[in-house]
């Protein structure tokens, strides 16, 4: 037996097959090698646009609104240049008027009541991200009532030499019956909270009335330059359904217990122009509830 017997090569691959079957092994690595960062960069992109994109933490506010509210309201009332007028007219060209002007004495006091307020409102908001601002219309129902009564006496001398005694007794009954606003509001929502302040204007209806009495006497000094007098009269005035402008502010925070609903809490203030010389405010502590529409 020949040496080549022992290693008989016929059944391996010749040198031209091992190189063909390396060259397609290789093509195919590059292949996947090519593909996979591919794949992997869209897979690690998926996320992004899905549920790892970041959601806002706040409750949307824009759109109409509609709500009903209750309370308890304080009304003040200044009657001190509520009886001017009367007084003035009782006496209308005399020297006590021109010289010491007894129509501008204080007669009366302030006073306060306090009651149930009820209302509601309707409005618009448009929010950009947190911030929220709108305009709402509201009424309120106060029907809350107050009054005064005292007197006032001052004794003077005038110029045409006479010992004057003027006393004054008063008494005067003031009611606002209702009133409502426009007011324009901003607020920046905080997760299911829309803390707000808002500022307008408003308009009240009033029933008020006012009875003055003016007692005054004159006597001459010596040597008498004239005759004593003796002055006793009395004058009044009132209206019902009085309207009278004002202006509106407030803080407040509404809570958004579901997806239309919403409860509110509220402090307003309302400052009325004068009414028959007497200068009055409200303020009212509110809560109510109101629907998203």
């Amino acid at each position: 037996m020949s040496r080549l017997s022992l290693f008989d090569c016929s059944g391996l691959p010749s040198a031209k097959q091992i190189h063909t079957r390396s060259l397609s092994i290789g093509l195919a690595m590059c292949a996947v090698l090519a593909i996979w960062p591919g794949e992997r960069a869209r897979a690690a992109d998926w996320p992004l646009r899905g549920s790892l994109a970041p959601q806002p933490t706040y409750v949307r506010w824009d759109g109409w609104q509609f709500g009903v509210e209750a309370g308890w309201g304080t009304l003040r009332n200044d009657f001190g240049n509520s009886t001017s007028p009367l007084v003035a007219f009782i006496l209308r060209n005399t020297t006590q008027e021109a010289e010491f002007a007894p129509s501008t004495w204080t007669t009366l006091p302030a006073n306060t009541t306090n009651g149930p307020v009820f209302g509601g409102y309707i409005g618009y908001n448009m929010q950009w991200d947190q911030l929220v601002v709108g305009v709402d219309l509201g009424y309120k129902y106060a029907n809350l009532a107050t009054g005064a009564s005292d007197s006032i006496a001052r004794q003077f001398v005038t110029s045409d030499n006479f010992t004057n005694t003027v006393s004054i007794d008063a008494r005067a009954t003031f009611k606002l019956v209702d009133y409502a606003t426009l007011r324009a509001r901003a607020g920046y929502a905080w997760g299911n909270f829309l803390p707000y302040a808002v500022v307008g204007i408003a308009a009240g209806r009033f029933n008020y009335g006012t009875t003055v009495t003016v007692h005054s006497t004159g006597t001459p000094n010596p040597p008498p330059p004239g005759t004593a007098f003796v002055l006793d009269e009395t004058a009044s005035s009132g209206k019902t359904n009085a309207i009278v402008g004002g202006v509106a502010a407030g803080l407040g925070v509404d809570w958004a217990v579901t997806p239309g609903m919403y409860l509110r809490a509220e402090w307003e203030y309302v400052a009325f122009a004068p009414v028959n010389g007497s200068r009055s405010n409200i303020n009212t502590g509110k809560v109510g509830v109101g629907a998203r529409f």
